[in-house]
């Protein structure tokens, strides 16, 4: 039993550490920035390998360092893979490693090292290896993870998806009639070009996507003519996907804009709060609680009812209070932070008295289980458990 907390604890440890964005301890910074400059490095060198130049001079070099960090991207894979059970703890052992050998993150990871080692076992397919190295490029995706404006672009990407497949779909539905139509005006003019109706599909999707490279155009008039029908509508098509990522960057931005502008204008909070038995206010009236005076109660939820607040309504056990204040400029700012713990974290079975954090920093509540625990110094932190704390800025006029 002993070596089985054990084994977690280690897998724990091993999870925060390849997990993108998690730095509560020195070795988490430095493997993300280890993970960072190994990426940018065998991108650089796969880069300046192409060129001449570079190949002449700095060819061992360039090679040394696909190599190492090659290697890097194995060892990163085989550590995300034995700590797969913290990344979906829901499933066993096995299954979360499957889950994550098949995952669109475990297929990117395995693509980024393997096809550098298989023509070793299999050299006649080298080229074919070399093109699956592409992939390595994927893995900048997980910079997302550092910064908020480039999760917008995923956020915006996945809430547009229906729309940018049915624009997809479109798309494709117009190569197809363009290719038809040409074929149907061309393939007597030009047999060996427009040889049926698929044969068309180059021509048509280089017009349809305004790209027209030539090698393959219509010589008839109605071909001409088609052409240019096409082309009109291709630009119409291309342009249709870019208005949709274009409006969903306009309705994210304008949601985060109107959010800030309601918090400034408004400057209130709002908490609820759920009464229980050994609640004071439970069975009094509201005129009775003595609420502040820049405080007060604006509904009750009583099971399915919603209750207006009234000096004489009684207080219940099991009500849900809505209550709401004016923030106070006079108020010194507070940032609050939620850490999750589990068996690798540093805090994990260790007294609130005995954590070493900044004098600034204050443990205010632990949810255990879905139930908000009061903290003392003597209560223990358990994996688990969701640690809330709050940190106050220190006004450097008053230092």
């Amino acid at each position: 039993m002993v070596t089985k907390v054990k084994i977690n604890r280690v897998r724990a440890k091993i999870f925060n550490m390849v997990s993108t964005g998690v730095i509560d301890e020195p070795i988490n910074r430095f493997y993300d920035f280890l993970s960072i400059v190994a990426l940018v490095l065998n991108l650089f060198a796969a880069f300046a390998i192409t060129f001449d130049y570079m190949e002449e001079h700095y060819k061992g070099l360039l090679l040394a360092i696909e190599a190492v960090t090659t290697f890097f991207f194995a060892v990163d894979y085989v550590l995300r893979l034995l700590s797969s059970a913290e990344l979906y703890p829901k499933l066993s052992e096995p299954k979360a490693a499957l889950r994550y050998i098949f995952s669109l993150a475990g297929i990117i990871d395995l693509l980024s090292f393997l096809p550098y080692y298989l023509p070793v076992f299999f050299p006649a397919g080298g080229t074919v290896f070399r093109l699956f190295r592409v992939a390595r490029i994927l893995r900048l995706f997980r910079i997302n993870s550092y910064y908020d404006q480039l999760n917008v672009i995923t956020e915006i990407i996945v809430s547009k998806s229906q729309q940018l497949l049915a624009s997809v779909f479109i798309i494709l539905i117009l190569m197809m009639a363009s290719s038809l139509c040409m074929y149907s005006v061309e393939h007597d003019a030009q047999p060996d070009v427009f040889q049926n109706a698929f044969s068309g599909i180059w021509w048509s999707a280089s017009t349809l996507l305004t790209v027209g490279y030539g090698d393959i155009y219509p010589v008839t008039i109605m071909g001409k003519i088609l052409g240019i029908i096409i082309s009109f509508l291709g630009v119409g098509m291309v342009a249709i996907p870019t208005g949709i990522i274009s409006a969903g960057f306009v309705e994210q931005y304008q949601r985060l804009k109107t959010v800030g502008e309601f918090a400034e204008e408004e400057n209130i909070h709002f908490i609820r709060v759920r009464l229980t038995e050994n609640d004071k206010w439970s069975g009094k009236k509201i005129m009775e609680i003595g609420i502040p005076r820049d405080a007060m109660i604006v509904a009750i939820q009583r099971g399915r009812e919603t209750l207006i607040p009234r000096g004489s309504t009684v207080l219940k056990t099991g009500d849900i209070i809505v209550m709401c204040a004016e923030k106070s400029k006079d108020i010194q700012p507070i940032e609050l932070k939620e850490i999750t713990i589990n068996e690798g974290h540093s805090w994990n079975g260790m007294a609130i008295r005995d954590i070493d954090i900044s004098r600034q920093s204050y443990i205010f509540m632990i949810r255990r289980r879905g139930k908000a625990i009061i903290p003392k110094g003597s209560l223990v932190i358990r994996a688990g458990d969701i640690v809330l704390l709050y940190e106050k800025h220190v006004n450097n006029e008053n230092v």
